[in-house]
């Protein structure tokens, strides 16, 4: 039998998710009551300003107190779809102080402050949910943290922003330059009128830090994810790619190490085969693709911004945690129970595509020949082009550590055959 007394729900934020989220909370109150086992009822929208317009949004429920509309005592629910850290964070904890269970989109304060959050909430007993932090749609966190419990991930490699994935197939299949395809992406609404968070890949980082804490059972930050944005990334590099039958994207790859000691996290452009299963992924389209030993290879796909999909993922938690409320139990927290520490960089290996100016004459191929060995790194193929005492020369290595990489580079800019090293590029998904 459904109970009559409704579940209250605190709203914090109406943009763009927010206003989804209040709407369809409206216009599905009874398939959402049915689905829980009671009704739930919006109580208040916590907004920064009033007075601006939002078309079905119930004007009565707004108030700019989100202080006070926390603290009620009556909220069973607060959903949190304001972003930043302050005063999202004070108004989680405060809520959690109340018995509230929490729902939240906030990627940056979770992938900074998660381990905390969590522990609050245990605290209180009460739930903190946040499929809608990564991958907007896609179920994913759940199924990393319930569906594979049971097994042993071992790597999570995954396009987790939509605004860079559709400027680089913008740069692949139109021939765009980066700063044309990032005023195409800003026309479309894609890109933020300050869209740095995306094109410098601290979004994703924070994303995949969620992702590799979840994946591995650690504490990940993201201090601990290393961070390249796209903004370097050419046209020379995307056709580059093309003759190696790549694709340039821009991934977030979360690591457990060989011996099990340890994990990576990074977020950089890299080329992979136009055979693997992120190549295809187009537009603003997320994916997202996981390795585990019992499980093997899976994929997860589709929309990874926008109101309305992000708006899917937070209601599918408020379902989850209402559910929980009316059983008086809590669903999983978080699990750090493995404590590796997260590798530095210089210590991840890779395979590298290495483009280098240098003069067209003879023996100079032998010499950057002899300084990849120098430094230990094997090189798996070579391309020449030459014109006018003039050459292009790329380098595509074997999997060699970031260090050595870097002292190879090192001692190529300082050969006097090499005018510039035109470009360097990270190889994944072999």
């Amino acid at each position: 039998m459904m109970r009559t007394r409704p579940l209250k729900v605190a709203l914090l934020g109406c943009g763009v998710v927010g206003s989804e989220v209040a709407r369809i909370m409206t216009t599905d109150a009874a398939d959402l009551a049915a689905r829980i086992g009671a009704p739930v009822e919006l109580a208040g929208i916590a907004v920064r300003r009033a007075g601006r317009p939002r078309p079905g949004v119930p004007e009565h429920l707004l108030t700019t107190d989100a202080e006070a509309l926390v603290n009620r005592g009556d909220i069973d629910v607060v959903i949190e779809v304001v972003g930043g850290i302050e005063p999202s964070k004070h108004l989680i904890l405060s809520a959690f102080e109340k018995g509230a269970s929490v729902v939240s989109a906030n990627k940056a304060l979770l992938a900074k402050d998660g381990t905390e959050l969590h522990a609050a909430a245990a605290a209180a007993g009460v739930d903190l949910y946040y499929e809608a932090a990564v991958a907007g749609a896609i179920p994913l966190l759940r199924p990393l943290r319930e569906s594979l419990a049971g097994d042993r991930v071992n790597r999570v490699l995954g396009i987790v922003n939509g605004t860079t994935n559709f400027i680089l197939d913008k740069m692949d299949t139109t021939g765009a330059g980066y700063s044309e395809a990032l005023e195409e992406a800003t026309a479309l609404g894609y890109a933020e009128a300050d869209p740095t968070a995306d094109v410098e890949g601290f979004d994703a980082a924070a994303k995949a830090a969620i992702l590799a804490g979840i994946a591995f059972h650690t504490k990940v930050t993201a201090a601990d994810v290393y961070r390249e944005g796209l903004t370097e990334v050419t046209a020379a590099d995307i056709a580059s790619a093309k003759a190696m039958g790549c694709v340039v994207k821009l991934l977030a790859i979360c690591e457990r190490a060989a011996d099990g000691e340890s994990v990576t996290a990074r977020v950089h452009p890299a080329m992979i085969p136009l055979s693997h299963p992120l190549a295809s992924v187009r537009e603003a389209y997320n994916a997202v693709f996981v390795e585990a030993e019992a499980a093997g290879r899976l994929m997860f796909y589709g929309p990874g911004a926008g109101g309305a999909p992000t708006a899917s993922a937070v209601l599918g938690d408020l379902v989850a945690v209402c559910r929980n409320k009316l059983a008086g139990a809590t669903g999983p927290g978080d699990s750090v129970y493995t404590r590796l520490p997260a590798k530095p960089m210089d210590e991840v290996v890779t395979r590298y595509h290495v483009s280098l100016d240098v003069d067209d004459r003879a023996g100079v191929l032998a010499q950057v020949a002899s300084v990849f060995a120098e430094h230990g790194v094997s090189i798996d193929t070579v391309r020449q082009q030459g014109r006018d005492g003039d050459a292009s020369l790329v380098v595509v290595t074997h999997r060699a550590s970031d260090a050595a990489l870097s002292a190879t580079v090192d001692k190529l800019r300082a050969l006097d055959s090499v005018r510039d090293v035109a470009s360097i590029m990270r190889v994944e998904g072999e």
